[in-house]
């Protein structure tokens, strides 16, 4: 019976599709034949694409058709669209609000312009960013302000370089096409800085070099723990060799991993629809009214951008109380319950009020993550930080009153912050005897139920991907052995003319898979067949010669970790990069593996700290990397750039940004008297290396068994690895014919995964921003779809780009120059009163007594 219901609405949500196009088609008087829904068929495992199909009629064509017209110049024959060939265009409505459907292959991208704007803008916010991580407070440079400030620069140059008698010229592939040069001296010298237009590829391209080059590079940290706090050497060839070779080798990853997380449809990558928001609303001049709304996205974007700028100055300088705003704590505060419970600091922020978006986009942005995966990570929330931790806490399970209920540090058996020097030689090695003498190591109950939901995530990424993605994986690698086998896909195949393409004569069990392929990708996919791809030997190349270079740095320099150990991190990295991937690019959500590194090294090779800071480089940032570029590869699909020249724009960005913060760092060190320590000039006090420090010294010197052994305190954490293996198998068994479950909707990595940004987040992070998503991706898509269409990836990029410059502004304006040193009022102070700000312990345990051995008198 319920196979039989299942059925029926099946074929009830596919002909709601196929009445859209027929009524579509019917009104553009087209004669076309109406596809078979293959894309709905081969995707019905995926509940995320058949509800957003279901939802939001992806193939009606008339608002794609009516968008896309004024998307370009009428006066440009070739982009005229006829009432009898409507554009195609992608599935989903978040791709469509914001990427056109339509490529101009005539636009330059490949031009002196682009390379001078990416390589200064690399090279100086490379720079500037790793010098404010030695420093205490610290600003990151985001690459949002690169993108905003090239367009003035570009257009600025030409206006110096464009004459109106320059000739004509003619690009393929991105790249001015050459003829018969007549020109001399400065003329030809100036017609060749002045190729082509400033336009929107070559924007983007500007700004993916600073993608990829403006984080500075975790191996830096490295370098800064090994020689400041380990007094290690670290020559100049070993830091370049280290830095270049942890930076590059995601690339690889991203590269051979683009069938499955980059071509797809599905693999969305929320994330970058904002930068084409913006790309959007600086290079095209549309305007359509939207729910009575006819500002244009460039207005409306200045506009919003203003606003939060200046909005910053109340939250980020004079009145911090609006970003801290919790009443509820100011009200009694100094009661440690209610500061367990509603505290914004150290509590579990039972009440969601701020008024401050750099807390509300803590985790990203609201406005790009869909709400059915906000739903997810909220209901993770609910269920573990607001329901199982506070009955875990005030229960007393693992000791865990007698310290703050949430708190990024470790501590002792006296409620105290852990001292690390306390358990270390004067050689930086473990002290045994001084580790039994001192204390074992304890953890906050929100930091253990962290460690917990993280280690059960890591094993429910595998086995969801399994289950949900593992048919249309496998069908991706069947495609690519047909494609090695001789199936040229290099060319163009609009879908609109499908009836009349020569098929391709394949034989076999794909074969089924090869002759629908023309179906299974969206229009952009198909628009990108137009130029030549990247090889895949080029991403072989890289991974071949960076992993040899790896290997000569483990076993040439004293790091202490085997090739193998290399090997392994890289292995960790490549099993897991592709569910990690699809996750990210469906919910822009981000699972990461740097616990589990630093687990597997401390388990493999204890007592080795360097080792275990090089493993995690390897194998953690090789990850986080090549997601990056996986990003950014979606990016320059979406802005249609030539892919063998967006190879060249993050590679050459990748190798001048390493090598330049390399040069900065020594600099550094050579310049600044008693940097990493408390007497350091101007707050160089190196604070994101000295976490890692610790971090390194926990589990690569105490080691994982002291946490998870036999006799450990956390030992039952283990559970949670089979626990989260088999839990989406269970879901995946009940939900894979029940089309309409709601059950369907749960994503077990993304409930779980997401719960490891707390701490440092709280739940304020994660509630608000749940209720601002919830506001944008639901309420007002379905109440006001058409506004939402226009302006919520223009909102969310005006947003974050001014909430940047006005973090910029009042840094290097008002706090660096000791400005506000002394300013303090009412507004300043009252969140800092009370047991929230204090990170108070339920319990105290009394002077000279440990409450490990407290609790047994």
């Amino acid at each position: 019976m319920q196979a039989a219901v299942d059925t029926r609405n099946r074929q009830i949500s596919q002909r709601k599709i196929l009445v859209n196009e027929l009524c579509h088609r019917e009104k553009l008087g087209s004669k076309q034949p109406i596809r078979e829904i293959t894309s709905i068929e081969n995707n019905e495992s995926d509940p995320k694409l058949t509800s957003e199909v279901e939802s939001t009629s992806a193939f009606r064509c008339d608002s794609a058709m009516t968008r896309e017209s004024s998307d370009h110049d009428d006066s440009n024959s070739d982009f005229v669209l006829s009432r009898e060939n409507p554009p195609e265009n992608s599935p989903f409505s978040i791709v469509r609000a914001s990427v056109s459907a339509i490529d101009d292959t005539s636009l330059s991208v490949n031009t002196p312009r682009m390379w001078c704007l990416s390589l200064i803008f690399a090279i100086l916010g490379s720079s500037a960013n790793l010098l404010f991580s030695l420093r205490y407070p610290s600003v990151y440079v985001t690459p949002v302000i690169a993108l905003l400030l090239a367009h003035p620069v570009g257009l600025l140059w030409d206006t110096i370089l464009k004459y109106r008698d320059d000739p004509h010229e003619e690009f393929k592939n991105g790249a001015k096409v050459y003829g018969e040069v007549n020109e001399i001296g400065w003329r030809r010298f100036r017609l060749w800085l002045g190729q082509g237009r400033w336009n929107e590829k070559e924007h983007s391209c500007v700004y993916i070099s600073s993608n990829v080059s403006f984080g500075f590079a975790f191996a830096t940290d490295v370098i800064v723990e090994q020689t400041k706090f380990y007094n290690q050497e670290a020559g100049i060839i070993y830091q370049l060799l280290l830095t270049l070779s942890s930076q590059i080798l995601g690339y690889a990853f991203a590269g051979m991993t683009r069938r499955f997380l980059v071509r797809p449809a599905r693999m969305i990558w929320p994330a970058t629809l904002m930068s084409v928001a913006m790309f959007s609303s600086m290079h095209k001049n549309e305007n359509k009214t939207a729910n009575g709304w006819k500002i244009t996205k460039l207005r409306f974007f200045i506009m919003v951008w203003a606003c939060s700028f200046a909005f910053y100055f109340l939250p980020g300088l004079l009145f911090p109380a609006l970003s801290y705003f919790n009443i509820i704590t100011w009200i009694w505060p100094k009661s440690v319950i209610v500061a367990n419970l509603f505290g914004v600091v150290s509590g579990l922020g039972l009440f969601p009020v701020t008024f401050d978006w750099a807390q509300i986009a803590y985790i990203g942005s609201p406005l790009l993550t869909p709400f059915w995966a906000a739903m997810n990570v909220v209901s993770g929330l609910v269920i573990v930080m607001w329901i199982i931790a506070p009955i875990a806490y005030y229960k007393n399970i693992f000791n865990s009153s007698y310290m703050p209920i949430l708190s990024s540090s470790v501590f002792d058996n006296t409620g105290h912050i852990y001292n690390v020097s306390k358990i270390l030689t004067p050689n930086f090695t473990f002290d045994r005897m001084a580790y039994e003498k001192y204390s074992r190591v304890y953890l906050p109950i929100t930091y253990v139920l962290s460690y917990g939901v993280q280690f059960a995530a890591l094993a429910s990424l595998l086995t969801h991907t399994i289950s949900w993605h593992g048919r249309d994986i496998w069908r991706q690698l069947t495609r690519s052995l047909g494609e090695i086998n001789g199936y040229d896909r290099n060319l163009y195949q609009p879908l609109r003319n499908t009836e009349n393409l020569p098929r391709p004569e394949v034989t076999g069990e794909m074969g089924s898979n090869m002759q629908s392929s023309v179906f299974d990708e969206d229009i952009h996919y198909r628009l990108m067949r137009r130029y030549k791809d990247a090889p895949m030997s080029w991403y072989l190349l890289v991974l071949i010669s960076m992993t040899c270079v790896g290997v000569f740095v483990c076993e040439y320099y004293p790091v202490y970790l085997p090739w193998y150990g290399l090997i392994l991190a890289l292995g960790i990295c490549g099993i897991l990069f592709v569910p990690i991937g699809i996750v990210m690019a469906i919910t822009n959500q981000q699972p990461s593996i740097y616990l589990i590194c630093q687990l597997i090294c401390g388990s493999l090779f204890p007592g080795r700290p360097v080792a275990n800071m090089i493993f995690v480089t390897y194998g953690y940032i090789s990850s986080a990397q090549g997601l990056k570029f996986c990003a950014d590869l979606k990016l320059g699909h979406y802005m249609k750039v030539p892919p063998r020249t967006l190879f060249n724009v993050q590679m050459v960005a990748t190798i001048v940004s390493s090598i330049t913060q390399i040069f900065v760092l020594n600099w550094v060190f050579a310049n600044v008297p008693k940097i990493c320590t408390p007497d350091a000039p101007n707050g160089f006090t190196c604070p994101i290396a000295k976490v890692h420090f610790n971090g390194s010294i926990l589990w690569g010197v105490v080691g994982p068994m002291e946490f998870f052994g036999p006799d450990a305190t956390y030992r039952a954490l283990i559970w949670c690895f089979p626990i989260g293996a088999i839990a989406p198998v269970i879901l995946w068994l009940y939900a894979r014919n029940r089309k309409a479950s709601i059950v369907r909707k749960i994503n077990l990595p993304i409930l779980l995964g997401s719960l490891s940004w707390i701490p440092p987040a709280t739940g304020l992070n994660f509630s608000v921003w749940a209720l601002v998503c919830y506001l944008f991706n639901s309420l007002i898509k379905r109440r006001a779809n058409k506004w939402w269409a226009k302006y919520t990836m223009t909102l969310s990029a005006a947003l974050d780009s001014g909430l940047a410059f006005g973090i910029v502004t009042v840094f290097f304006g008002f706090v660096l120059p000791g400005f506000v040193e002394n300013w303090s009022w009412w507004g300043t102070e009252i969140f800092k009163k009370g047991c929230d700000w204090a990170a108070c312990s339920y319990r105290t345990v009394p002077p000279r007594e440990h409450f490990d051995s407290y609790l047994k008198t």
